[in-house]
Order: structure tokens, then sequence, then C-alpha cells
């Protein structure tokens, strides 16, 4: 922070240094600039190239935003963000569709929960239709189920390219391969940030959209997040029959869990993927199972939560893991929705890591989680739905900062 010109103003390369180039972090680039013009973006992303993490190894979906707590920042970005990402993708030539989704109760023991989001979907303004066993084939003829509810407004697209636009369109100055190292956070000047190539950048107001780094970047700048980043592979599979699907296909979610289960969704390029499952990653980035990374491992274990969370959910752990491990397991928890399935329609794709912050306590964070202090917004959990929610989530952040930068001296 030693760079001061002659007459003693602070030399600033940036009023907004964003780190992380994933479809968050770019739409709040995009939005900064959108709402403030002239304001100067930059933003750090380590990777050679935008959404390689979890902007970039998701299922696609464009979500309706049934499932969230009615008044919560998911349920109201979820809900105006699809509607905008559908539009965006339009505007700007991007490949999407709008296929709608079935929500299937596969015994009656899920009917309660099926009825509660038919609920939760009214209360969050998206129109729902309620269908009985027979009426499924309708939509999906190879799906069984005792009920199930059809949400219209749900789609896919491709995210990669939505992020590759938001990053031309922004007009930021965005640079890859520039890993964060340290961060000199001050108060009365501002943050300088030195990256693994040697390069300082200095702005004025920092952002943190660190996505899988994003509680490491808090610490580097010297807040205490009250969270960790507690990593969970999704693995997924390709039907090797596609024509069973026609469009999206999930089951009736676990209310105690943030995850949503194993869906098949026809993507925009008319494949079809199964998953993903949620199983503990042994690295921030494990997409392999055998890839392990022992101090971010060791930071994971120190974490209370980490503990907390295991041996309040062991069960649901242990089922996930058997999936896992076990194709056939897999198949036969696919074949709950789709029958026809075997165990050799399976083709194992790339699999994904979801970032879930985790209290102190072991409890899962459920909502989008955006805190700012001095000189700095933190991004703190936004998994899914986040890319269904990038464009109000970044209109948020951008707020956030601009307020922050409008206070700087």
């Amino acid at each position: 922070m030693e760079q001061v010109r002659p007459g003693g103003s602070f030399a600033y390369d940036c009023d907004v240094l964003v780190i992380g180039g994933g479809i968050v972090g770019l739409s709040t680039a995009y939005a900064i600039t959108r709402a403030a013009p002239g304001t100067r973006v930059t933003v750090l992303e380590k990777e050679p190239g935008p959404a390689r993490h979890q902007t970039g190894r998701n299922s696609g979906v464009i979500h309706s935003g049934v499932y969230y707590r009615p008044g919560s920042l998911k349920a109201r970005f979820a809900v105006r963000g699809a509607a905008e990402m559908v539009k965006f993708c339009a505007e700007y030539g991007i490949a999407h569709a709008v296929t709608g989704k079935l929500i299937v109760a596969t015994d009656r023991a899920e009917l309660p929960r099926l009825h509660a989001l038919v609920q939760r979907g009214r209360e969050n303004g998206i129109p729902v239709r309620e269908l009985g066993a027979a009426q499924i084939a309708e939509y999906e003829p190879q799906v069984k189920g005792a009920a199930a509810i059809h949400v219209a407004t749900t789609g896919v697209c491709d995210y990669v390219a939505v992020a590759r636009q938001l990053a031309e369109a922004s007009g930021a100055e965005i640079r890859y391969g520039a890993q964060v190292l340290r961060v000199d956070r001050r108060p009365e000047l501002g943050v300088a940030v030195r990256t693994r190539s040697g390069d300082v950048v200095r702005g004025r107001v920092l952002v943190n959209c660190a996505g899988l780094h994003c509680d490491a970047v808090a610490r580097l700048t010297g807040d205490d997040p009250g969270m960790r980043i507690v990593p969970f592979r999704g693995e997924y599979y390709e039907l090797a029959r596609p024509e069973l699907v026609r469009g999206l296909v999930y089951p009736v979610p676990d209310p105690a869990f943030p995850f949503l289960g194993v869906h098949l969704t026809r993507g925009v390029d008319g494949s079809v993927h199964i998953g993903p499952n949620a199983v503990p990653a042994l690295a921030r980035e494990g997409y392999g199972r055998l890839t392990v990374r022992p101090r971010e491992l060791g930071s994971t274990l120190a974490w209370p939560g980490s503990w907390h969370l295991a041996r309040r959910h062991w069960r649901y752990g242990a089922g996930e893991l058997r999936r896992s491990l076990s194709g056939a397991a897999f198949a036969a928890a696919v074949r709950r929705l789709l029958p026809a399935v075997t165990e050799d329609d399976l083709v194992p794709a790339r699999a994904g890591v979801r970032a879930q912050a985790v209290l102190a306590d072991g409890t899962l964070v459920d909502d989008f989680l955006i805190r700012e202090t001095p000189r700095a917004v933190h991004v703190l959990n936004a998994p899914s739905p986040a890319a269904t929610a990038s464009l109000p989530i970044g209109r948020e952040v951008a707020h956030r900062a601009l307020t922050a930068l409008g206070d700087a001296p």
C-alpha cells in the first residue's frame, strides 16, 4: 500500500476490485458498470478463463424458485432471476429453453412434502399444477410416481456462455490467471491485492465473490466470516438413452437439507444428465474421488461445524456415500423416478463441487449470505440457485459496493 502520488493521494488501479470470475462476480461487475457508468472495475480470476468451477459444473437449470422460503433472498432472487435469465439469453442469443419440470412424489409418504411445495410455490408467486399418478405421463411417459407437480417456469441454459457475455458486456478489466495471495486493507485508504505473479492491484472497495475460497479471502482481508466453506462433491452421470426423458424431473427434496436430490435434466444440447449426489469432498476443488489437499482438508476438519454436521446427519451422509461408491445403488435411486433405467444406462460425467457455508454449530446456511465490512463486501454463501439468481444477486452486491464506494473518502 506504499504507492502514493506526490500530492499525497493514493494511486488506485480501479474503484471496485472483484475477486472471482464466476457468474456472481461477473454479474456484479456488469451491474456496477450499468448502475454507475464510469466506475472502474477490475475482476481477478485465478483460472485461465471464466466460470471454471460452480458456474461451469452445474446442471444448467434455470430454477423457478419453488423450493425456497418465502421472503428469503433465494426465493426473491430466484423468481426474479429466472425471468431475467431467460430474457438475457434471448437478447444475446445464448442457448436456452423453458422446458418446465416435474417434482415427483415416488410414494405416498412424500405427499405431505409435495403439498407443502405447492403452497410454497403459490406464496412465491409461481404457477404450479398438481398432477395425479396417471397425469404424470402427459409430461414424462417413462416417469412413475404417486403424484407430482408441474412447474412451467423452469428451464435450462448455457451458464458458461452467460458468464462470458457478462464479462464482455461489463466493460470491466478481467485479469485471468490472477490468483490472490495477499490482501492489505486499510479503511482510511482502500485495498491492495497481491497475486501469485507478483502484481499488486489497488482499489477503493473489495468485493469477494471467490466461491469455494470465499471464506479464505475474507480471512485474508482481516475479517472473520463466521462460517467455513465445506465442499460437497456432486457426481453426475449422462443417460445413455436420452429419449427416456423429455425435460426435467426432480424428487421431492428433504427440507432439512439445501440439496435437491438426484434429478434428471435434459440440457440445451439434448443430452440428459443425472445427479448430483452430495458427498464430502477432500479438497475445495476435489472433483475426483482421490483428489486430496491436506491443508484444505485439515481446515475443514478443524472447523467444529463439520463435526456437528457429521454427527447430526450421518445417516443421510452414509446413504449419499453408498450411492457414490456403487453404480448399482445410484441406479436404484434413479429407478424410483425412472423405472426403465439400468446401471448400464449411466455413463460417468464430470463432477462439480458445491461451496456450502457451514456455521460453527453445524448449521447448513440455507440462504444466500452477503456481509459487509469496512471497504469490503463478502459473498459467503452462493450455491444453487445462484446461477439462476445471478443477475439480481449482482445488483444487490453492486448496490452495497457502490454504497461503500460513496462512503469512502
